[in-house]
Formats: structure tokens, sequence, C-alpha cells
């Protein structure tokens, strides 16, 4: 492989996107059992879907695909590169708001923080691989082009754009990714989130040590409402947004002043 001996010699990785090779186009000769990127892609996310990224290897993303390793191999040179494509494609799954349409940008922010928090919660192994890797993928490119058109809506001046959008999704990336966690922690038990949330708190209330926090907690949480785990989930995450619209809002007045 060219550039797995370029990569071991000590040059470091960079992206699949700057490989400047269309493995897809084949590197000599037909394509191998008739994969194809796409093919291979598909069947790497519904593996991170179901077993996460710590199973996941090219022999088992062979073994799905019924072929060998080595025909994974013609179309990437590591894991790491199918890694982020699965990210890539992922993003690809995001539904984006026209930033030229004729609609209020409080509605579009609030429309991409929920698509992207529901990202987050469906592929649960996808808030590591963002830490991870460049995201420049044409997918993710796109979803940051349209959060910087949207932003810049807001009136407000452009040395504040990127704050602006730093503190909008990285508290949506904080908090899909503790949802995503939460509830595969609860299907690895077998329960349903509300049962899992009700054994948790029955639980804590069994413990002397944390009573007095435990009953501020819980008379905080009743003033929250919502019956169940998705609800309460729900409303922290709305109010949350809604304060960060309202600093945005706050600040472009400021900015008037």
């Amino acid at each position: 492989m060219v550039r797995a001996a370029q990569r071991s010699g000590g040059a470091p990785r960079t992206s699949v996107w700057l490989e400047g090779t269309d493995r897809r186009g084949g590197r000599g000769g037909g394509q191998p059992s008739g994969l194809d990127r796409e093919r291979i892609t598909e069947v790497t996310v519904r593996l991170l879907d179901a077993e996460g990224p710590a199973k996941f290897s090219m022999r088992r993303l062979a073994a799905e695909l019924n072929v060998t390793a080595m025909s994974v191999y013609w179309y990437v040179d590591t894991k790491d590169d199918l890694l982020e494509l699965a990210l890539d494609r992922s993003f690809g799954e995001l539904t984006l708001p026209d930033p030229a349409a004729d609609e209020d940008w409080r509605d579009q922010l609030r429309a991409l923080a929920r698509e992207y928090r529901a990202l987050l919660v469906r592929h649960s192994w996808l808030s590591p691989l963002a830490g991870r890797f460049l995201n420049i993928g044409p997918n993710a490119l796109r979803f940051s082009r349209v959060i910087q058109r949207v932003i810049s809506r807001t009136g407000l001046p452009e040395r504040g754009v990127t704050g602006a959008i730093a503190a909008v999704f990285q508290f949506v990336y904080g908090y899909g990714t503790i949802e995503g966690h939460f509830h595969a922690r609860v299907a690895a038990t077998g329960l349903t989130p509300d049962e899992y949330h009700e054994r948790a708190m029955t639980a804590v209330t069994r413990s002397p040590d944390p009573v007095g926090v435990f009953e501020e907690s819980t008379r905080i949480m009743a003033a929250r409402g919502g019956d169940t785990v998705e609800e309460m989930m729900e409303r922290d995450f709305a109010f949350a947004l809604d304060l960060l619209v309202a600093g945005i809002e706050a600040m472009v007045a400021r900015s008037r002043d």
C-alpha cells in the first residue's frame, strides 16, 4: 500500500478527504467483488450502530460484506479511513434549513440544533469520532456552512459569529453525547429509559449520604415538569436552547448600543 507505507515511515495522517486519490475509480484493474465505497461505508455505519467502534475491524466488516479484507483495502488504506467516511455519511442524514429562505433565524437555529442532537443520539459512536477527525467531508462542510450562514443572519458582528456557533453547537454536542450514552447504557440493560430511571432513583434514596442532595434535586426536577425521561430531556434541551438564543439576542442588542 503506497500511502500506508508513507504513513508508517513517519508522515502524519491528515484526512481521507485530503488523500488526493479517488479510490472508487480503482488503483488498477477491475473493482473487486463488486464492491463500491458507498456500500462499504453503509455497512460500516450499520456495524458501528450495532456493535460500537471498539468491536469494529476490517475483518469484521469484510465478513459482513462476505468478501476478503484485501477487497476492502482496495478502496481504503486504513480503518481510520472507513471511520472518517462513516462519520461524514452520518452528517449526510441531517435535514438542513435553507438560510436564504424567508424564515426567522431563531427557528432555523433551533432546527439545526435539534437535528444535530438527534444525530448524536442516533449514532452514539459519532461524538468521539467528531472530536478525533478533521470533519472536512462534504456533508460535514455543508452542515458547517449552513450554521455559519444562519448565525450570520442574527445581526451579530462578524467577530461574534464563531463564539455564537461554539456556544450553541458545543452545548448540543455535549447534550447529545450524554443523551446518546444514556440510551446506549439503558439498551444494554434491557430496560426502558423510564424503568432504568426509576430503578436508579430508588437506589439513590436508599443511600443515606446523598439524601439532602437528592431531596433538592427532586424539587428541581418536579418544577421542571415531564412525566417521562424523554419529556424531561426535551424540556431541559428546549430551555437551554432558549437561553442561548436569548443570549445571542442580548449580544446583538449590545453591539448596536
